[in-house]
């Protein structure tokens, strides 16, 4: 008896253990998980694989980054578990994606097997993820590709640039580098330290820029006009003791374009629907002016307000109004775009302490007086309409009755003329017996 029992605890355990096993899926993670790295360099980044206990055989993954951040500059198996590629490792630095789909036979249990390495170059600064997407699973080793519960951790990074390594450079006109500014006209000034008997220095949109040696003077300070929207760099370096020294840095953000592709809808139910787009500092928000052009005392000059997407029109009189849609960009560029709306009022409608009919204001009593009246006068209409379809029931009623009367009258004069008919002949037949008999009698005498 207690060896059952003790049978039966050891496979109750074990089942609670393997559900247990099953239940904890496997997960996919990224390493390093987070990190900060300079403009122009290289770092690696690997795919793991935890089955947390569980037989797997096969896997997919599907990652996405930002292109306009990061460059994959190489993707290699290395030393990875993956004996197979069902899916050879692509990728794409326009897309940002990278995929591939790998086997092992003979399944594996790990909890730290590496998958995937690869390179990424900081291509500009910024804030960026490298994500799992939700087609990234890991699949079970029994014979059926039982995908497993698949938990992900995403990698967090941040790309900078590099500190100087010449002169430390600063700006009065585009002091922080990571702030979007309206002006194209740049200003740029940097130490200067003892023997420094040149500076050679250049701006252009290159991170990695170097100046080539041309002596611009000893000047420590220099400015640019009609710099063109986009990410620029100043780079600088010194002379000191005819020695070129290292190259510095200094990003400036450069946005005088307003934002582009405004798109203006309105729908039948006075809704604005809007949207634009601005490609270097981005959409910041959207005001809307709506202007009664029928009404001459109205004024001319548009007010604004600042709207979300959709809009609703909020208007009781009738009229023909402008709508200016405005877009405003990051820095405070804008742009506008204008439509058009009719907007035509109900026969009745409230407004305030005042009912609109036709667009012709009264006191709101007179509404207090109206419903009674429209309830009385509905009233009385239902009434009259139920009693003339009851009369025209009733008459139809008798008209049929009547009808069928006159039916049994023609009847009944049909039969009486029938036995006045028969009356009739019985009469002549009568008549002509009598005078055959009567001629008989005659002829015997």
């Amino acid at each position: 008896m207690k060896k059952s029992f003790f049978i039966f605890t050891i496979l109750v355990l074990y089942f609670l253990i393997t559900s247990s096993v099953q239940a904890g899926g496997a997960s996919l993670y990224l390493a390093p998980a987070e990190g900060t790295f300079f403009v122009g360099s290289t770092f690696t980044v690997s795919i793991y694989v935890n089955s947390k206990g569980n037989e797997i055989n096969a896997l997919q993954v599907d990652l996405v980054f930002d292109p306009n951040i990061l460059q994959i500059t190489s993707q290699t198996s290395g030393k990875s578990f993956v004996a197979e590629w069902l899916t050879p490792p692509s990728y794409s630095n326009t897309g940002g994606t990278i995929n591939f789909t790998g086997g092992i036979p003979g399944g594996i249990k790990t909890s730290s097997g590496l998958v995937s390495t690869i390179t990424f170059r900081a291509k500009s600064p910024g804030k960026t993820e490298i994500k799992f997407q939700d087609a990234s699973r890991v699949f079970l080793n029994d014979g059926k590709g039982t995908p497993l519960t698949t938990t992900i951790s995403n990698g967090s990074y941040e790309i900078v640039v590099a500190p100087p390594e010449g002169p430390k450079i600063y700006s009065p006109t585009h002091p922080d580098s990571e702030i979007w500014y309206g002006n194209s006209n740049p200003v740029f000034s940097w130490e200067k330290e003892d023997g420094v008997t040149d500076f050679s220095f250049t701006l252009d949109q290159n991170s990695q820029g170097i100046p080539n040696n041309e002596s611009k003077g000893i000047t420590n300070t220099t400015s640019y006009e009609g710099v063109n929207s986009g990410i620029w760099y100043f780079h600088l370096k010194a002379k000191k003791d005819n020695v070129w020294g290292k190259v510095s840095h200094f990003m400036v953000r450069i946005d005088t374009i307003p934002p582009q592709n405004l798109d203006l809808r309105i729908d039948k139910n006075y809704f604005i629907y809007f949207s634009a787009k601005d490609i270097f500092s981005g959409i910041d928000h959207y005001e809307i002016s709506i202007t009664d052009i029928t009404n001459a005392e109205a004024s001319n000059i548009p007010f604004f307000v600042e709207a979300n997407n959709p809009y609703k029109i909020i208007h009781h009189n009738p009229g023909t109004f402008k709508v200016l849609l405005r877009a405003y960009d990051k820095v405070g560029n804008f742009s506008d775009k204008e439509g058009m709306i009719k907007i035509f009022t109900s026969f009745l409608s409230l407004s305030g302490n005042k009912i609109l009919i036709k667009g012709y204001a009264l006191p709101i009593w007179v509404l207090y007086l109206l419903i009674p009246f429209f309830i009385f006068l509905i009233i009385f209409l239902a009434l009259k309409l139920f009693f003339r379809l009851n009369l025209r029931k009733r008459l139809t009623k008798e008209i049929k009755e009547a009808e069928k009367e006159i039916e049994d009258v023609k009847k009944l004069e049909k039969k009486i003329q029938d036995m006045i008919n028969i009356q009739g002949e019985t009469k002549e037949e009568e008549e002509r017996l009598s005078d055959k008999l009567w001629g008989k009698s005659k002829d015997q005498y």
